[in-house]
């Protein structure tokens, strides 16, 4: 068979001098290399149109959906607040893109691996909130990069996060109960949505991975960087390993559905 297909929602993006821009549907590399050497799939990049995108055209070739990080944050009205720092870069096409498609892929039971940007993005889909500033909450930790660093540095490992014992994703990594992640995000969960269950928690209480509980496919979130140079970190290619496992078996099952229809 075919290798699996998995959307990637791309960014969108202004590029070139601003009297003569023009707007750009973009994924960055590392996100396309992680579904194709980690997973073992095809990523297939999907315009950010919002409200225009064909959500039933592009799942019905595709066999799982990564959401993947950005530089933008999500608009915060999405979830009940207002934009406390407007300087930030938004990506609204992106939002009425990817949150549908959240919504979508779990109805058709499509597996699902989301990071940081991502990782938000599912949970105001469901309906809860994130801290648009982690930073300036009281008792966190400040979970942004240095750019002043190096890429290597900035991706390097930064802190700690507790994998709920016996959890989804505690199993999937082989039993850890624990692991040092990177940690490049301004925002994250403040509410986490009604049906999603923690898989991983930071020292400092921030929900740093999550499941869909009760899906039948695979749905996990999490808010690090997995896809950063996948393949020399053995934990990212289980995850990534075990996205691409679900993608086939998703795949199968519906060859199987087709042949016998």
């Amino acid at each position: 068979m075919r290798r699996p297909i998995v959307l990637v929602p791309a960014c969108q993006r202004q590029l070139g001098k601003q009297v003569h821009g023009h707007t750009w549907h973009m994924a960055q590399d590392k996100y396309l290399q992680a579904v194709l050497l980690g997973a073992d799939c095809m990523p297939l990049v999907l315009p950010g149109f919002g409200a225009d995108t064909d959500l039933d055209a592009a799942l019905h070739i595709a066999d799982g959906v990564l959401l993947t990080g950005a530089a933008s944050n999500l608009d915060a009205r999405l979830y009940g607040e207002e934009i406390r720092f407007p300087e930030l870069p938004q990506d609204p096409a992106r939002d009425a893109t990817a949150l549908p498609l959240i919504r979508a892929a779990l109805a058709r039971k499509l597996p699902l691996l989301a990071i940081c940007r991502g990782f938000q993005e599912v949970n105001v889909a469901l309906g809860g909130s994130l801290h648009q500033a982690v930073h300036a909450v009281a008792n966190m930790q400040d979970h942004r990069e240095d750019v002043r660093q190096p890429l290597e540095r900035q991706y390097g490992p930064a802190h700690r996060v507790r994998l709920t014992p016996g959890g989804l994703l505690s199993r999937m990594l082989g039993g850890e109960s624990e692991m040092m992640v990177n940690s490049l995000h301004g925002q994250g969960v403040a509410r986490l949505a009604d049906g999603l269950s923690v898989e991983a928690l930071a020292d400092d209480g921030l929900v740093e991975a999550f499941a869909v509980a009760g899906a039948e496919g695979f749905a996990m979130a999490v808010q690090w960087h997995p896809e950063w140079q996948v393949t020399s970190n053995p934990l990212s290619m289980r995850l990534f390993g075990a996205f691409g496992q679900a993608c086939r078996d998703f795949q199968e099952q519906q060859h199987r559905l087709t042949a016998a229809d």
